[in-house]
């Protein structure tokens, strides 16, 4: 390589300063800006300390990253550039406590606020280096536009984000004028070969709504088996689907070849119902039905600070759950032996209700595994949660990718559109998205206008 070309590449090359939301939502990350530098400020390893105990998944990507570090840099100090592992990656410092030569953060937005300090590093580190590009990474929109501000470059964390989240794959699709003796085959005969339909080429599993006139046929288009098949719309548990999405996605549940399932629609369209009611119609398939949901405070206080024990902490959290094995309960009212059958599977922990901290390090097998609200999970929690699952094991995650509870992730970021996006052509995942409210009119009206 000539001197000129080594030159332009040098000069190509960026640094990219990660703070601490950055690490906690993948602590990875440091290994994903591929020929380019990436530096840490020392604030980020003291909050990150901070983290490192407890159970909850940015504790385990605070550890993990520790760890990470530690492993990276072997006997070489880290106040200096240190090559990183990964092949063709960049090198990597902690900056210390060091103040920029011509604007200083803490002088314009106030001194010792660890986002200010956070600034300071990166602006420092542009003043040492006017032949690169230095870049603040952040999940905190307040901080990047504290960055711009002072003329810093500054970027959201854009690995496992999902581009163009308005056209995420939603599981279904109608085709109007289909061929009218394939609808009738299809509803005589309940299965029917793909190759004797003009269905479009796909890769993964797809529930379709053929139309011709006035005849329709909901169908569900398995890709391993090159078959479509009839879709009922029979209750499960007692409980009847409203519409055709929620006939389809107890089709998805209730599949013994679909081990994935994603179900995404806003509140009130059935989303934990269906899955709770699929799970008992299938009780007997299972060791255990096992329904979580991560647990994220509306408030600035963390679940320590509610009174009471472990219990009486999380209740709060797992009430929506309960609220749904009630309604599910109440169907049964005059039926006083499957009302205690309920009663007990509760009593011997058949159903476990529990927040998603609690199974850290257990494998899952042989259960059926409800994941509610997983747009509050980080692609990175999802897939943890996947790769635990053992044999004979259903993975159901639901929620609303509009509706999010955690600071630093959005409809783009969030570990269910990841998922949805990520999974959609494989054969043992199915998707459905829900669009029709079945709470109430007034819940539908919120929904809608407000």
């Amino acid at each position: 390589m000539s001197k000129k070309v080594k030159s332009a590449s040098l000069a190509s090359k960026k640094i990219f300063v990660l703070d601490t939301s950055v690490i906690l939502y993948d602590h990875d990350a440091i290994n994903n800006f591929h020929e380019h530098d990436v530096a840490i400020p020392i604030q980020v390893l003291e909050e990150l300390d901070n983290f490192k105990s407890g159970n909850d998944t940015r504790n385990f990507e605070a550890r993990s990253f520790i760890r990470l570090i530690d492993q990276a840099s072997k006997q070489e100090l880290i106040s200096n550039w240190v090559p990183l592992k990964k092949p063709n990656s960049g090198m990597f410092k902690v900056v210390l406590n060091e103040s920029p030569l011509k604007i200083n953060a803490e002088d314009i937005f106030g001194k010792g606020k660890t986002d200010h300090k956070i600034l300071n590093a990166a602006l420092s580190l542009k003043d040492e280096n006017p032949d690169k590009k230095v870049v603040l990474v952040s999940k905190d929109i307040c901080l990047r536009l504290k960055a711009k501000a002072l003329d810093l470059n500054a970027e959201d964390y854009e690995t496992g984000k999902i581009k163009n989240v308005d056209e995420l794959y939603v599981g279904k699709t109608e085709i109007a004028n289909f061929d009218e003796q394939i609808i009738d085959k299809v509803k005589k005969e309940t299965v029917v070969d793909v190759t004797e339909s003009s269905l479009p080429a796909r890769t993964g599993n797809h529930f379709y709504i053929l139309k011709n006139k006035r005849k329709t046929a909901n169908v569900f288009y398995n890709h391993s088996l090159k078959t479509i098949s009839s879709v009922s719309s029979d209750a499960i548990f007692k409980i009847k689907p409203k519409n055709i999405e929620q006939a389809f996605a107890i089709n998805a549940l209730l599949d013994p070849n679909i081990k994935l399932v994603s179900i995404q629609g806003n509140a009130g369209t059935g989303k934990t119902l269906l899955a709770l009611a699929s799970a008992l119609q299938q009780r007997r398939d299972f060791r255990q039905i096992y329904v979580t949901r991560p647990i994220v405070s509306l408030s600035n206080k963390d679940i320590g600070f509610l009174p009471g024990d472990a219990k009486s902490k999380i209740d709060p959290f797992m009430a929506p759950i309960w609220d749904n094995l009630r309604f599910i309960k109440e169907q049964f009212a005059g039926d006083e032996k499957m009302t205690a059958k309920i009663d007990e599977l509760i009593a011997t922990e058949k159903i476990a209700i529990a927040p998603l901290a609690f199974i850290r390090g257990r494998t899952l097998t042989k259960i059926f595994f409800i994941i509610d609200e997983a747009q509050n999970l980080t692609p990175h929690e999802v897939k943890t949660i996947i790769s635990r699952a053992g044999e004979h094991t259903k993975i159901v995650f639901t929620g609303d990718i509009y509706q999010i509870d955690t600071p630093y992730l959005d409809s783009e970021s969030n570990g269910l559109s990841y998922l949805i996006e990520n999974a959609k052509n494989h054969p043992l995942y199915a998707h459905i998205t829900l669009h029709k409210g079945e709470r109430s009119e007034l819940a539908n009206l919120a929904n809608e206008l407000l």
